[in-house]
């Protein structure tokens, strides 16, 4: 009787090991996703800054830009738009892009 019972034992930790092993699948594959995104911007960056300086400058000024406006619609903080007086934890500047 207990080889009876064995057998349908196996095929349900099969089951539990598989979907473990899909688990794990699936979030080494997001890790590679992502780190796939971030090679792609650093290489964006990389080749527009080789091609034009003056797109790094410009890329200063549009997050200034951002900022005063950031700081205009939130109404928060003084009129100096200074990352310090108003922390911005969602902000994220165009090279972390």
């Amino acid at each position: 009787m207990a080889d009876s019972s064995s057998p349908t034992e196996r095929p349900q930790d099969s089951r539990d090991d598989v979907l473990v092993l899909n688990k794990d699948l699936e979030r080494m594959i997001d890790g590679a996703e992502s780190i796939s995104v971030q090679l792609t911007w650093m290489g964006y960056d990389m080749v527009a800054l080789r091609t034009s300086p003056e797109v790094g400058a410009s890329m200063r000024k549009l997050e200034e830009a951002y900022l005063k406006c950031r700081l205009a619609v939130d109404g928060n903080c003084d009129q100096e738009p200074e990352t310090d007086k108003c922390p911005e934890p969602s902000a994220t500047t165009l090279t972390q892009m």
